[in-house]
């Protein structure tokens, strides 16, 4: 599960097989965006925003949306839309013209990081300002625009840079805050990726799924190993759920990412490893301990009311009996 996106989970699915040379099927993989597809029923014509060229339309149109918009789009139909951007000439063959004043968008997605805050906020707050999403039109109460989903809303995450960088989170922020600006009421918007509860019960529907398709196991793992190196999302995100789940999820810390050692993390996790290899091997260990505790408490069930048992109990030395002469000690 990754609160990155822009590209689809098959493509995503490709790069880490070769990372990790093992196959990993888009069965077994979530990103930011990925949940939003059970909405593709409920918007016929969405806005979606970020990622590179058209790949984030692609992913939509591949969850089953009908009508996918683009900034690009908007601004090959208005170029005096956004001031200070003009379209490439790649970006303008690969918009879709269409006239923008009969269109009326019903949900804006951002599915991927914005690569143009500026002219993807001017649209965005164009849209929410609008009535019933129709551009060129201004609401009188400015409640009448479309709702605003965010792929997750990680405020900073970690690069190749040596400091973290501006994330989603940061543009949710930043619309949120113009918008109280611009009209003096509060935005409502939603968000989904860690550590949105909505995200890990779908993670937990992924996996039930992918459990029956594979091994014919129609239920949850008893034990999920959630391991991240993001306090605020995963580690508060799978503790948070834990709480409801009916399965156990048992969150890992690693310090290769945003967490930065010598810091006390605002959410701790169950247990701090150095990176993935070992929080896996952690993972394992305690499975193996759990399995060792199951039989030992079977063995001691098992030996309940026998003469093994009450010898145990009263301190004395514990002597197997004889075996018969047919030499099986079990018969």
């Amino acid at each position: 599960m990754t609160n990155g996106g822009g590209k689809t989970e098959q493509e995503r699915c490709i790069q880490l097989s070769k990372q990790l040379e093992i196959e990993v099927s888009p069965g077994q993989f979530i990103c930011g965006h990925t949940p939003m597809r059970e909405m593709a029923n409920k918007y016929h014509t969405v806005l979606v925003v970020g990622g590179e060229g058209e790949k984030c339309r692609q992913v939509a149109e591949g969850y089953g949306f009908k009508d996918v918009v683009t900034p690009g789009d908007i601004i090959k139909d208005n170029p005096d839309t956004t001031p200070f951007r003009k379209l490439t000439d790649e970006e303008y063959k690969n918009s879709r013209a269409r006239d923008f004043s009969k269109t009326e968008i019903e949900a804006i997605f951002v599915f991927a990081d914005s690569r143009d805050w500026a002219g993807d906020q001017q649209i965005i707050l164009d849209l929410l300002m609008s009535k019933r999403g129709r551009l060129g039109t201004r609401s009188e109460t400015f409640e009448d625009g479309p709702s605003v989903f965010f792929s997750h809303n990680d405020v900073v995450w970690s690069a190749s840079h040596d400091l973290t960088r501006l994330g989603m989170g940061a543009l949710r922020l930043s619309l949120e805050a113009m918008f109280k600006a611009v009209t003096g009421k509060d935005l409502n918007t939603t968000a989904f990726g860690k550590p949105q509860v909505g995200t890990f019960q779908f993670a937990t529907r992924l996996l039930q799924q992918w459990r029956r398709d594979t091994h014919g196991i129609n239920a949850p793992p008893d034990t999920v190993y959630f391991v991240g190196d993001t306090p605020e999302s995963d580690i508060r995100g799978t503790n948070e759920f834990n709480k409801e789940s009916e399965n156990t999820w048992y969150s890992i810390l690693v310090r290769t990412g945003v967490f930065q050692e010598g810091t006390k993390p605002k959410f701790q996790p169950k247990a701090t490893v150095d990176n993935v290899l070992e929080a896996v091997l952690h993972g394992i260990q305690r499975e193996h301990k759990k399995m060792f505790k199951d039989e030992l408490d079977l063995a001691q069930v098992k030996l309940a009311g026998t003469a093994i048992e009450e010898a145990s109990h009263e301190g004395t030395p514990v002597t197997s009996p004889p075996a018969k002469e047919n030499g099986n000690p079990l018969s």
